[in-house]
């Protein structure tokens, strides 16, 4: 099959690659139709992980099921399926929990597994024709009739939509509540979509790139440029220099000062700053144990110079983590089928496979307007939404 290959630090490349195989009787094969590039993707296409050469990416997939084990029981060839980026068991303690982020079984000696991601388990990536999928009666969300039509939507659902809600459940946030939310990219902005779910009232969004805090205003936030002076200030003078309510981290630890330059405790202090006494924060943005490539000598060994004499003070709180897609994912998608809710407003680009070279290079830079591509493997045409 065909497949996007991780060769080095900004060297990716569609290769052929095994087919993938039922090895287990409560396997799945699916065929990959929609499979999206992610944020976090592009920390180990910096060359920032510790992620191997020969390791197939992409952990944000859609598909038709083509192939089902003995076992398994629900799911049935030709469903059209998306999975959680977290590969749970089902029956591990975590897993009974509902915190499948943090599967016990999946990845021995570490709380969880994902696909194509750095020290989240042996498990191949989507950004392929086809995806071996452990324990697919479990891990295969079956999709309504309306699956093909509005299949860009729920491709968002095995990760950003339900990262960006549990952002805001980690926060806390409520209806009438003002909450502000760093970072304008695809996280971001379903964390701005999610919390106007939730029915906040005030939604400040933070960021400097204008066309990523345009989103963020047609989803219901209220920009913040950071780029034009201090995002705390902008943040209190909106709050009667109170703070918002709750606060969401949508960045992780390659974020950028206003200058530009890599400062990974920039999000979190201002967070501190920008957030109410007695105010809580939910941080999905991603944070590694240790980052050797980073100019920081705190960073290098996966910690950060945080004010928390000015957290403690302020008798804040903070909730971390990757989100339990499954704890999200169904209800989410209800509210895509009604059409309550539309993630794909944030694509900017349909890509064929054979694109993705290339699109990882402007997603990697930021290049204006581009804000979100999904691919489509069996696609030889592409362009724009």
């Amino acid at each position: 099959m065909k497949a996007l290959v991780y060769y080095g630090p900004l060297d990716v490349r569609v290769s052929e690659m095994p087919d993938p195989k039922i090895e287990q009787p409560t396997d799945v094969l699916v065929q990959i139709t929609t499979t999206n590039i992610c944020g976090s993707d592009l920390h180990m296409y910096d060359g920032r992980t510790n992620i191997e050469a020969g390791r197939i990416f992409g952990h944000e997939n859609l598909g038709r099921v083509v192939e089902v084990g003995k076992a398994v029981m629900k799911v049935k060839v030709g469903d059209m399926v998306c999975m959680p980026f977290n590969i749970g068991c089902g029956h591990c303690k975590n897993c009974e929990r509902k915190l499948t982020a943090f599967c016990l079984t999946m990845n021995p000696g570490f709380a969880g597994a994902a696909y194509g991601f750095a020290g989240m388990g042996p498990y191949e990536g989507g950004q392929a024709e086809y995806l071996r999928v452990p324990y697919g009666d479990f891990n295969c969300l079956i999709l309504p009739e309306d699956a093909s039509e509005k299949e860009n939507d729920y491709a968002m659902l095995s990760d950003i939509f339900p990262t960006g809600y549990h952002a805001t459940e980690l926060a806390g946030v409520k209806p009438g509540e003002s909450v502000v939310i760093y970072g304008a990219g695809p996280v971001g902005l379903m964390a701005t979509l999610s919390a106007r779910i939730r029915g906040a009232d005030k939604i400040m969004v933070v960021d400097s790139h204008p066309d990523r805090l345009r989103l963020a205003e047609e989803l219901g936030g209220i920009p913040i440029d950071m780029s034009k002076g201090s995002a705390v200030d902008q943040v209190l003078d909106l709050t009667d220099g109170q703070g918002a309510d709750r606060g969401c981290e949508c960045v992780g630890y390659q974020c950028c000062n206003k200058h530009g330059q890599e400062q990974a405790n920039v999000t979190m202090n201002e967070l501190v700053q920008a957030v109410k006494a007695t105010g809580s924060i939910g941080v999905v943005g991603v944070f590694v144990q240790e980052d050797p490539k980073s100019k920081e000598a705190l960073q290098k060994k996966g910690h950060m110079d945080f004010d928390f004499g000015s957290f403690w003070m302020k008798g804040q709180s903070i909730a971390t983590g990757q989100a339990n897609v499954k704890s999200y994912n169904r209800e989410l998608c209800a509210l895509i089928s009604s059409g309550k809710a539309k993630p794909s407003a944030i694509v900017s680009h349909e890509l064929s496979l054979d694109e993705a070279p290339d699109a990882y290079k402007h997603f990697n830079a930021r290049d204006k307007g581009w804000t979100k591509v999904v691919l489509k493997p069996g696609k030889t045409s592409s362009g724009k939404k």
